[in-house]
């Protein structure tokens, strides 16, 4: 085993990102987000996210190179990956897919302060980027982003800190592990008795012939 791949994807303003870094400084493992790739193009052109995410929504590029990072990195193992498709693209490598949650109040107030921009204007930039992302994700991939059958644990963000989120999901991580763990060594003692196990038909004690 190469070490948990754990998978944190959820809508923008949820909370990833920053819950994702304290998961992975409790736990020790490695950080990875796709937002922040993502925003770190936007920079590199010189133009907005929402100006992005229209760029991106006639060709597939964008998304293949952030998702190229994520199959890499979930692949070395011991990382907490988040992005929105983070969960769909790292796949079987992940051990555990999150998917966070909060209410729209919430996620564009924690936007708004995040660009230093105004409620009105996140609102408006955070719903056009993500009617772009939705109609992106299911023609390119054929995902369903409103799906969550396939997260492992749903949290909403807006009940507790992010210190609090955190602590829930490195809670769960940790439960997790232990009882892998406690498989693995169930596994290992079934695989040792077998080895030892006599042959049918002979006798224990010293005095068998």
């Amino acid at each position: 085993m190469v070490g948990p791949v754990i998978a944190i994807a959820g809508l923008h303003g949820t909370g990833k990102t920053t819950t994702a870094q304290i998961l992975a400084r409790s736990l020790g493992l490695r950080h990875v987000s796709a937002g922040e790739l993502f925003r770190e193009i936007a920079r590199e052109k010189g133009v907005s996210l929402s100006e992005l995410s229209l760029e991106a929504s006639g060709k597939d590029e964008l998304d293949r190179l952030v998702d190229d990072r994520t199959r890499k990195e979930a692949a070395e193992g011991r990382v907490v990956l988040d992005g929105l498709l983070s969960a769909w693209i790292a796949g079987e490598d992940a051990d555990l897919k999150f998917f966070l949650f909060a209410s729209d109040d919430v996620r564009l107030s924690r936007i708004a302060r995040r660009d230093r921009c105004s409620l009105s204007e996140a609102k408006e930039a955070t719903y056009t980027r993500e009617e772009l992302e939705r109609d992106r994700f299911k023609r390119f991939y054929g995902f369903d982003i409103d799906n969550h059958s396939i997260y492992d644990l749903m949290l909403n963000t807006g009940l507790l800190s992010t210190e609090g989120n955190a602590q829930v999901l490195e809670s769960f991580v940790r439960a997790y592990l232990k009882e892998q763990k406690g498989e693995e060594a169930k596994c290992q003692q079934s695989i040792s008795g077998r080895s030892v196990s006599r042959p049918e038909g002979t006798k224990k004690g010293r005095g068998a012939s």
